[in-house]
């Protein structure tokens, strides 16, 4: 065998790896027992996030992270995901906020209150229900 042999042979031995602990025995730190939001701080800070909204990527994932609580977001909170979602043009969403909002209450009532709540936002946006749209019969595309 020639040195050049030897050489490759040496270096691709595998090398003995250092044993690791699969688990740690540090105390991991905390700022305390948790925090439980309330809806008044949720409503806050996602009215915050949509007054930051800047694309429809960040408009989509603050709203489906918004809905993605047990919880129908406030008024106050649909007022600032409608305004974002005028905000960077894209309308077909403001519609859908509405169809999300219609699957997420328990009833219809709650559903023509946030309707009526909202109406002077809508009108002042141009935003249409889904309802108005595709009237009944009428196939959606």
């Amino acid at each position: 065998m020639s040195s050049f042999a030897l050489a490759r042979v040496a270096r691709t031995r595998a090398l003995p790896v250092a044993r690791r602990a699969f688990f740690t025995t540090s105390l991991r730190r905390t700022s305390g027992p948790e925090h439980e939001e309330t809806f008044e701080e949720f409503s806050a800070r996602y009215e915050k996030e949509f007054d930051q909204v800047q694309d429809v990527f960040e408009l989509q994932r603050n709203l489906n992270n918004a809905f993605a609580y047990d919880l129908v977001p406030s008024p106050s909170v649909i007022t600032a995901a409608l305004r974002a979602a005028r905000r960077v043009n894209d309308y077909p969403t403001a519609v859908r906020v509405f169809e999300a909002i219609k699957a997420k209450v328990e009833n219809k009532t709650q559903y023509e209150q946030y309707v009526e709540e909202l109406k002077p936002v809508r009108e002042e946006l141009g935003v249409n229900l889904a309802e108005t749209l595709y009237p009944e019969g009428v196939p959606r595309p």
